[in-house]
């Protein structure tokens, strides 16, 4: 369904609104066979692009969902795509691909994303960090929002903190992702230093006691700082919360 031609028919007077109703509710989820309900309105409706999760997903069912999603939107984001997955996918469309994220995106067409105007910095305790970092990139992006990194930059040496995060400051950004692993301290320190919403994401770098990003998401739990708190190894949901906020206040600066 072209909800854009179904709105011009609403106000040409070709369809009437209970009409217009009835076909979103009804048509709003397609479902591809027996394998995938697909949510062409997510976008529109909550301002975060509809994403397929890869992993698990047969090669050819994923390639048939990624294919039928672009029958209704410009592109389809995939999210830790495997060799053999994106191999497949490379067959039957062009892809566009971060190797770190292991995102891949399939466009109808290779129009740019509209920027919003919104603002994130995103910020990692070290190298090992950078995949979550760059999935939470990747989906900001995507939602128009303007992103400024620092890597490596963490609790260990904390004075490399410092330059990068003023200037993600002067730059004005609108909210802050802060990726961490092992004892997962740089979320508390940033939150407790800036003026702006922080997001932390655990990442399952640690191991021993506390490993796989246990002791990591506990610590940014009990954060003496005030700070927002996805899920192990979330780059996707802290990317798509930090854009969510700053398209928010974009908004409301436009309306300054």
């Amino acid at each position: 369904m072209d909800l854009n031609r179904l709105l011009e028919n609403v106000r040409s007077g070709k369809v009437s609104i209970d009409d217009a109703l009835k076909q979103i509710r009804v048509r709003n989820i397609d479902t591809l066979g027996h394998i995938a309900s697909i949510d062409p309105h997510r976008m529109r409706r909550t301002g975060i692009p509809e994403a397929i999760f890869a992993p698990g997903k047969d090669v050819n069912d994923l390639v048939d969902i990624a294919l039928s999603h672009l029958e209704h939107q410009t592109k389809v984001i995939l999210t830790r795509v495997s060799d053999e997955q994106l191999h497949a996918l490379k067959k039957k469309h062009p892809v566009e691909w971060n190797r770190h994220a292991r995102i891949a995106i399939l466009r109808r067409d290779q129009s740019p994303v509209e920027p919003t105007g919104g603002i994130i910095g995103i910020i990692t305790a070290g190298t090992v960090d950078i995949p979550v970092a760059e999935e939470a990139k990747v989906i900001a992006q995507e939602m128009g929002v303007k992103v400024h990194t620092a890597y490596d930059v963490g609790a260990a040496g904390i004075h490399r903190l410092f330059p990068p995060l003023g200037e993600m400051l002067e730059k004005g950004v609108d909210a802050i992702v802060v990726a961490a692993g092992r004892e997962g301290t740089l979320p508390t320190i940033v939150s407790g230093m800036v003026d702006v919403p922080v997001i932390g994401v655990p990442v399952s770098s640690g191991y021993g006691a506390g490993g796989g990003g246990t002791a990591a998401l506990h610590t940014m739990l009990q954060s003496c700082s005030v700070l927002s708190v996805v899920n192990i190894d979330a780059g996707f949901v802290a990317g798509a919360y930090a854009a969510r906020i700053a398209n928010m206040v974009a908004k409301a600066r436009g309306k300054e």
